[in-house]
């Protein structure tokens, strides 16, 4: 009995499994993604709140601080720059320019100075981190007005500083003051803030801003000689005294250790020399080596922007701002007198005078050409030219004959009768049909010469 009960309790689940039915895997098409939030899907509207969303890509390294970056920045944007009729911003001559680069230079500033602000909520799924940041606009508003009273009393004292400077004659320091009260007051400049100082009531940025100028466009740069005159006698140097005054309502100052520019054409390139004024207000520069063919031919000082500006502060901001001011200048015309020449010239070939072929005209018409004057009196000069040319026969070969031109020359302070410069040129050859014309064929080619490089030569010595 039991052996085919258990026969038929086996049959009774094998049958049972037979007609079991396949289930085949479906995939889930049920999407893992969180819920975005609302302020994700839908940028959050308020008038007592500044909003700022952040959204950064999870396949960078820092995305959490992309994220916080971003959200700060766009809060920053929401905090509008307005610029006020009649402020710095405003009235600038560069405005259009300077107004770009003000409001990115505002906004990077912004978001990097606020405070209050609180996180509102973080989301994220496999790609995407989100940061909701909001600022109340009560709470910013009573932060920046701590900052701005804070600022304006840097300012004012920065400006009342420059205002002691200047009395003293210490424009350097005047400006520098001035520089740093209005960096003082940069997030404010297309704002119109009054303040009262020693009972008067002002702008205060724009009357920074105009102190700087009245800084520089005060300043009173002079020569003296008023002309710049160069001679033999005085070596072609000339030392010239420059001063420099400022010009206010109660008169004129000496300006001490004023930074200046000074440069005038030299015969190597343009001369500049920066120097500072001494306590009396005064520089001196020794003008030499000028380049006669120079046009303007003109010595020039200049005050030195570059020297007044510390170079602590941001290049963007302070370039249009400094451009923007009146530079002072002054010029003084150079005047060239070159020496008289006594001209004492024996020039022969094979014995003969040569006269105006000779190198001897050559010299003269050069040395005419660069300012020179050739007198007839020895005793009307200054400089005596003392020139020998003489020819020597070569040889002969073919036909043709060669003879060779010997030339020396010395120029003689006729005062000292010492040696200012000497040279020349030796055998110089010339190739003809007979010996004479193959001296005078020697000439022509020495004349290219002396043309090319001896006139050059003595000018250099002489200058």
């Amino acid at each position: 009995m039991i052996r085919p009960l258990a026969i038929a309790l086996l049959c009774a689940v094998m049958g049972c499994k037979g007609s079991q039915q396949v289930v085949t895997p479906v995939e889930s098409s049920v999407n893992t993604e969180p819920e975005r939030p609302t302020w994700v899907r839908s940028r959050p509207m308020s008038d007592a709140f500044y909003v700022g969303i952040g959204l950064a890509n999870k396949a960078r390294p820092d995305f959490q601080e992309a994220a916080k970056k971003n959200a700060l920045n766009d809060l920053a944007s929401e905090i509008s720059v307005t610029v006020e009729g009649n402020s710095l911003l405003y009235t600038l001559d560069q405005r259009g320019r300077f107004d770009e680069s003000f409001t990115g230079t505002i906004k990077t500033r912004t978001s990097e100075q606020l405070e209050g602000f609180e996180v509102m909520g973080t989301w994220e799924n496999n790609s995407e981190y989100w940061m909701y940041y909001r600022l109340s606009k009560s709470e910013h508003a009573r932060i920046k007005a701590e900052r701005k009273a804070k600022a304006i009393g840097n300012a004012t004292d920065l400006y009342m500083r420059a205002t002691a400077s200047l009395a003293s004659g210490d424009v350097r320091s005047a400006f520098d003051q001035d520089l740093r009260a209005l960096l003082a007051m940069r997030d404010y400049w297309g704002e119109n803030d009054m303040v009262e100082v020693e009972g008067r009531s002002f702008a205060l940025i724009n009357e920074i801003y105009n102190d700087l100028q009245r800084l520089t466009s005060g300043i009173q740069l002079s020569f003296l000689p008023e002309r710049c005159a160069l001679d033999y006698h005085g070596s072609f140097r000339r030392e010239m005294l420059i001063s420099a005054k400022h010009r206010s309502d109660d008169g004129y100052r000496d300006l001490a250790q004023l930074p200046l520019v000074i440069s005038w054409p030299g015969n190597t390139g343009k001369v500049t020399e920066t120097k500072n004024t001494d306590a009396s207000g005064h520089v001196r520069t020794t003008v030499q080596r000028v380049e006669l063919n120079a046009s303007p031919r003109e010595i020039k000082v200049r005050l030195d922007m570059d020297a007044l500006v510390s170079k602590e502060h941001d290049a963007a901001l302070i370039k249009p701002l400094v451009s923007s001011l009146t530079v002072p200048d002054k010029v003084a015309l150079i005047d060239v007198e070159m020496p008289r020449i006594h001209m004492r010239a024996t020039e022969t070939n094979l014995g003969q005078a040569v006269n105006d072929a000779g190198v001897a005209m050559a010299i003269r018409e050069e040395l005419t050409k660069k300012g020179f004057r050739f007198v007839d009196r020895e005793s009307e000069s200054d400089l005596i030219l003392t020139l020998n040319s003489t020819t020597r026969q070569g040889g002969e070969s073919n036909g043709f004959f060669t003879t060779y031109l010997d030339v020396s020359y010395s120029f003689r302070d006729r005062r000292s009768a010492e040696v200012v410069h000497e040279g020349g040129q030796q055998g110089v050859k010339g190739v003809q049909l007979d010996h004479a014309r193959a001296g005078m064929d020697a000439y022509k080619r020495a004349i290219q010469d002396i043309r090319r490089d001896l006139v050059p030569a003595m000018m250099d010595a002489m200058l």
